[in-house]
């Protein structure tokens, strides 16, 4: 089996078994989700989604975020990991969006990346999720799995990866994509111990092969 052909037996397993997939985050516009997603690094969706209603009834936007006492943000989310550079992050963050983009988030990934807190991982979640553009996030879950199932082929960095899978996922589908990726690799592909068992996809899979 050839790389083309692999992509194609994977997308259209994806496509029969989870043609609803979605970020497991819990947001109701831009500004939310990048706050939840600047949580969520190193930090399970589950633990965001308990934050994150807590902190935006008290700061529903830029804002009033922006505003904050540091120590008054830092006691919500200090459940989380790296509560000191988060906070940090969510209050530059606001003040930036206030201060440069009236309040709101751009939905240009240059002008993303130029916000405290997001880096392109971040950036192409926003543009994805958000605004419905065609990105496709790595993260350390993508980047793993597109590995081990042979859609990448001994990628160094996230970068190479998202190039490699831009370049073989239909524009259409890269914004599922990224998800079916996300969901597989944490709820069957997991790091420590993948659970080949469960794996609808393990005949395409190299690491499988190898087995």
């Amino acid at each position: 089996m050839n790389q083309e052909e692999r992509y194609f037996k994977v997308i259209e397993y994806f496509k029969q078994n989870q043609p609803d997939a979605k970020t497991e985050l819990v947001y109701n516009n831009p500004f939310e989700l990048l706050v939840a997603v600047i949580l969520s690094a190193q930090c399970t969706d589950k633990r965001v989604n308990i934050i994150t209603p807590v902190l935006l009834k008290k700061y529903p936007n830029p804002l009033k975020m922006s505003k904050a006492k540091f120590s008054d943000v830092f006691n919500i989310i200090k459940s989380c990991s790296y509560p000191n550079s988060k906070t940090s992050y969510l209050l530059d963050m606001s003040a930036i969006l206030v201060e440069n983009y009236e309040g709101n988030v751009p939905s240009d990934i240059n002008e993303l990346l130029k916000i405290p807190g997001v880096g392109r991982k971040t950036a192409n979640v926003i543009l994805s999720v958000a605004f419905n553009k065609p990105a496709m996030a790595v993260d350390t879950h993508v980047f793993r799995v597109s590995e081990r199932i042979g859609l990448t082929i001994n990628s160094k960095k996230p970068e190479s990866t998202e190039n490699e899978l831009v370049k073989h996922i239909p524009e259409n589908l890269l914004n599922i994509a990224h998800h079916w990726l996300i969901l597989h690799g944490r709820h069957v592909c997991v790091a420590r111990k993948p659970k080949c068992n469960e794996c609808g996809i393990k005949h395409l899979c190299l690491y499988f092969s190898k087995m």
